[in-house]
Formats: C-alpha cells, sequence, structure tokens
C-alpha cells in the first residue's frame, strides 16, 4: 500500500506549467516517484521497497532502443509482473480514452489510450 501514498502526492498537478498532456500526465501521475525529471529521485521514492527506475535511461538499458511496448504495458499493468510483485501502481484506468496505435521499434502497432501514447512519448523524448 505505500503505492498508494505515492499516488496521493503525485496526484497533484503543477499549477501554471505550460506543458503538453505527457509532460502533464507525467507531472500529476509518476513525478512522486519517478521525480520531476524522471531520474528516480520523486518525493516518494525513499518511502517505496523498490527505488524507482531512472526513466531518462530505458532506451539505454535496452541497447538503444526505447522500448515502447514495456513502457506501455507497464503503465497500463499488461506487463506480466505478478501482482505481489508490483510496488507501481496500474494507470490504465485512469488513463482511459480514446484509443489510439503506436508501433514498436520493430514496427508492431499497439493499441492503447492517447493519453498513455501522449506520456510515452514524452518519456522518449526525455531519453539520454
Amino acid at each position: 500500500m505505500k503505492w498508494l501514498w505515492a499516488l496521493m502526492l503525485a496526484a497533484w498537478p503543477a499549477m501554471g506549467q505550460d506543458m503538453g498532456s505527457g509532460e502533464r500526465n507525467f507531472d500529476i501521475y509518476c513525478s512522486g516517484c519517478h521525480g520531476e525529471d524522471a531520474t528516480g529521485d520523486g518525493v516518494v521514492a525513499m518511502t517505496v521497497d523498490t527505488p524507482p527506475p531512472d526513466l531518462t535511461r530505458l532506451a539505454e538499458r535496452n541497447g538503444g532502443v526505447f522500448p515502447r511496448a514495456k513502457v506501455v504495458y507497464q503503465i497500463d499493468g499488461r506487463d506480466p509482473v505478478p501482482a505481489h510483485e508490483r510496488e507501481m501502481p496500474e494507470y490504465g484506468d485512469l488513463l482511459e480514452g480514446p484509443t489510439q496505435a503506436m508501433k514498436t521499434a520493430a514496427g508492431q502497432p499497439i493499441l492503447t489510450s492517447v493519453a498513455i501514447v501522449e506520456l510515452v512519448e514524452w518519456l522518449e523524448s526525455v531519453q539520454r
């Protein structure tokens, strides 16, 4: 239930900032654990058992290719990680809405919500 605190703290949107919807959703749902700059140093990071990863290095840790499908599946809950081993909450229900297809690096389509597509595209844009 530690993730519940992360969700509650992260759910306060930044006021008065000019940001795209992917960055805004990251700020609302993810920055509490992953930090404002996505490096894993959010205010809730020290309260969870598994430290949040640095999301700016996803491509680096995946041979230089941004793992779109894996990121989508982590966010929306399709990742096959057993629930008792997962501290990250699933956001599929919170980020529901119109759907859109996005393609993996191999060209395979992934169908997910527009909100998740925009969040994943923002994460891809902050890779080091």
